[in-house]
């Protein structure tokens, strides 16, 4: 089955996730808030130069964030790294082979997607919440 099919047939199957085919090869997706402990996720996702890559924005301008912290998080990370842009937003990004691309790969390259979503939002509330040592300036 051909890439492009296999993430069609498996968007159908999911009838929870708002999908919606932007292009031939392209989609956007969006996981909902209560599947993330937090804000919906808008995921895009496009077949192209042999790549299924997905990328989303978890965190918008994330001042509570260290992005140093992800360069440390992205040699512990399977399949998805992160990325910080001059504004602070978070992306998280993931490819793989498109030939490889069947439905349980896709189930689990999203999977990860959103659970490097639910760690770097909880790392960030968790950063924002936390009171500075006492002998902090």
């Amino acid at each position: 089955m051909a890439a492009v099919d296999a993430v069609e047939t498996y968007l159908d199957g999911l009838p929870a996730l708002r999908a919606r085919r932007l292009a031939h090869g392209e989609w956007g997706i969006t996981i909902p808030g209560d599947e993330l402990g937090g804000e919906p996720l808008d995921v895009g996702l496009r077949i192209a130069d042999g790549l299924l890559r997905v990328q989303a924005v978890p965190l918008d301008a994330a001042d509570a964030l260290d992005p140093w912290m992800l360069l440390w998080w992205n040699r512990q990370t399977r399949m998805v790294r992160f990325g910080c842009s001059r504004a602070r937003d978070i992306w998280i990004h993931a490819d793989v082979p498109a030939p490889s691309v069947d439905e349980r790969a896709l189930d689990r390259l999203l999977g990860l997607v959103a659970e490097a979503a639910v760690a770097v939002r909880s790392h960030a509330a968790a950063q924002a919440t936390a009171t500075p040592p006492a002998d902090a300036p």
